[in-house]
């Protein structure tokens, strides 16, 4: 091999009609696209009708050292065996111009089948996540693509997804020292560090590259009116102003968790886009999981609660199965208390008796079963025992810090529960209200218990940033509907909705479990389902307000109040009351009190004697219509 002095210029155009270029003994037959980094030609063999593609950087190493620096790189791309990398047929240096040789027979690449309008959303994400894996592969074997672009993705006529072109570009990255970060910048280049952040760096842009192809893949063109990835990625921040981001109109319908996906991807902070393949993988294979499926979110969380259950039980759970040992002779009420001091037990009561096999002991009811006390008469003593043993230990598989923040969130569901309670109106049943109220967090409770690692990223996400210069106002977070489409590729609601579909809440239920969107205003309710919801999502703003730096909690408590006080009838003395600590009052209040051991048998009337308060709608306990007077706060 020669020295790199005087080489002669790399192919750049298409060659004339008629005219036939070579680069050795390679006929160059078509240009496929170029970048300011690299070029992909499809070429021919000398002797040989086989297509091969032929991927070149745009620079030229500037030493001999680069180039001995790029012959290694591509040595251990050689070495990468992945179905989403295209494998290498050759790889060399002619003239000082290094190159790497692939198979193009029945393949074309993406650029060549990208249409003008984009694609659907489902065909974009498919070709994406192929891109990914390869990518994350080779990421964690220590090497980068350095270029992502359409030219270099080939397709088959299957739809397989192969990244060609890896480590080709890594003449321009060593001649771009500007493309490492300010923080790691002064390691030297040629040291072990500064190599590992030039990797670093190289494997988070790749990532952005991936983010700015999938926006093309969905709008049709790069975006910025640029000419490849590289150009956009010098015209985003940190290097330029420029914001990219999905227009509303677009050809193909497209999904708002898909939108979410894709303009984290190309986030103008950099905090919050996706720094590692895997990270942007996940999200999209959350996302086409649930849109695919019938089975929607839970999908995502069928084998995971089939493993673990929705919750672990709460520590001193061996404690209380004994306690429910003891209390064979105890009222429902005080039975019940005990159960919903565990919100894991008080869950798996409700699976039990909502689910399709107890359905025929609920003969005397239209309605699903949405108290403890009925749960505890219609599965006995014995059956919420065998509950109690059956859920996992805590903190099930969570390590230490994912045990203490899912702890942290059951404290907040229980502390708007105990909120609700006090501002409850007059007549609604205490432990209805209680437990529509911990509904309303369920999805946020499975993501911390299900998906810990991601919960962590949610949060971080929806965390506001310093002001870049004094006198600005502060970086806003995302929304937690925002962050958490970005993560999962779904909303933490519509898990919490997902799950109580798989145990057989009803329609009326689920509704109920729903937090009342913050952006629209609240209005009169005009039935006990619609109070509940209302007062529920109430609880749960006063919880997110308190959780507000300290100068911000008072104006966050003055707009709850504004927008709920006239609907429940409370006035701010009414909420500082609730506000305060008060001791526990009892959850689960029986009317008409029955002895466990009074009980009928399993799949007769159950009536007064699991507490529910005479009047009662559709088997939930609402509101007793023979009590007119205020309940008590």
């Amino acid at each position: 091999m020669s020295t790199p002095s005087s080489p002669p210029a790399p192919p750049a155009e298409p060659a004339r009609k008629g005219a036939v270029r070579w680069f050795g003994r390679l006929q160059l037959v078509r240009l496929l696209g170029r970048s300011e980094r690299t070029m992909a030609w499809s070429v021919l063999s000398a002797g040989s009708e086989q297509p091969l593609l032929l991927v070149l950087p745009r620079v030229q190493p500037p030493s001999l050292h680069a180039l001995e620096q790029w012959q290694f790189g591509a040595r251990l791309v050689e070495r990468l065996k992945h179905p989403h990398l295209a494998p290498l047929l050759e790889v060399g240096a002619r003239e000082g111009w290094p190159f790497m040789l692939h198979d193009l027979r029945n393949r074309s690449t993406v650029a060549d089948s990208l249409a003008s309008r984009g694609m659907p959303g489902t065909e974009a994400v498919a070709l994406m996540q192929q891109a990914l894996q390869g990518l994350a592969y080779a990421h964690e074997a220590g090497v980068a693509h350095h270029d992502p672009q359409t030219y270099l993705m080939l397709v088959d006529d299957s739809g397989h997804l192969t990244l060609a072109g890896a480590g080709t570009a890594l003449a321009m990255a060593l001649a771009e020292p500007s493309q490492v970060p300010a923080d790691t910048a002064p390691a030297p280049l040629d040291s072990d560090s500064g190599m590992r952040n030039l990797q670093r760096a190289a494997a988070e842009r790749d990532v952005l590259a991936c983010g700015v192809v999938l926006h093309t893949l969905l709008v049709g063109q790069l975006p910025l009116e640029a000419k490849d990835t590289g150009q956009v990625i010098k015209r985003m921040p940190p290097f330029g102003p420029e914001v990219v981001r999905l227009p509303w109109s677009l050809a193909q319908p497209l999904s708002e968790p898909l939108r979410a996906i894709v303009n984290r991807a190309t986030e103008r902070q950099e905090r919050q886009r996706y720094r590692s393949a895997r990270t942007l993988l996940s999200a999209l294979e959350g996302w086409q999981l649930v849109d695919s499926q019938d089975g929607g979110p839970l999908a995502l969380l069928a084998d995971r609660l089939r493993a673990g259950g929705v919750l672990p039980a709460l520590p001193g759970a061996s404690e209380r199965a004994a306690r429910l040992t003891m209390m064979d002779r105890q009222r429902t009420s005080e039975l019940a208390e005990v159960v919903l001091e565990d919100l894991a037990l008080s869950f798996e009561l409700l699976r039990l008796v909502n689910s399709a096999q107890l359905k025929g002991a609920q003969a005397t009811s239209s309605g699903p079963v949405l108290t403890v006390r009925r749960a505890i008469a219609m599965l006995g003593l014995e059956g919420v025992r065998r509950a109690a043993t059956a859920i996992r230990k805590w903190p099930g598989p969570l390590d230490d810090a994912g045990a203490r923040a899912l702890q942290q969130q059951m404290a907040r569901s229980r502390r708007a529960a105990r909120l609700a309670l006090a501002l409850r109106p007059a007549g609604y049943d205490t432990e209805v209200v209680f437990l529509v109220t911990v509904l309303q967090d369920l999805g946020r409770l499975v993501v911390r218990y299900h998906f810990a690692e991601e919960a962590v990223q949610i949060e971080r996400l929806m965390q506001p940033a310093a002001a870049l210069r004094a006198g600005e106002a502060e970086e806003p977070g995302m929304t937690e509907e925002g962050a958490t489409f970005t993560v999962l590729g779904v909303d933490t609601e519509a898990m919490g909705l997902a799950v109580g579909r798989y145990w057989g809440l009803d329609d009326s239920v689920l509704v109920m479990t729903r937090r009342l969107p913050l952006g629209t205003p609240v209005h009169k309710t005009s039935t006990d389902e619609e109070m509940l919801r209302t007062l529920a999502s109430c609880a749960h703003e006063v919880v997110d307000a308190l959780a507000l730096p300290s100068v911000r909690v008072n104006a966050a408590l003055a707009r709850v109040l504004q927008r709920y006080g006239t609907v429940l009838g409370f006035s701010a003395a009414d909420l500082q009351a609730a506000l305060r600590d008060k001791p526990a009052q009892a959850i689960a209040g029986e009317t008409t009190p029955g002895a466990l051991d009074a009980l009928p048998p399993a799949g007769q009337s159950v009536g007064q004697s699991v507490g529910q308060i005479p009047g009662q709608k559709n088997g939930l306990g609402l509101r007793a219509a023979a009590q007119a007077a205020r309940a008590p706060r």
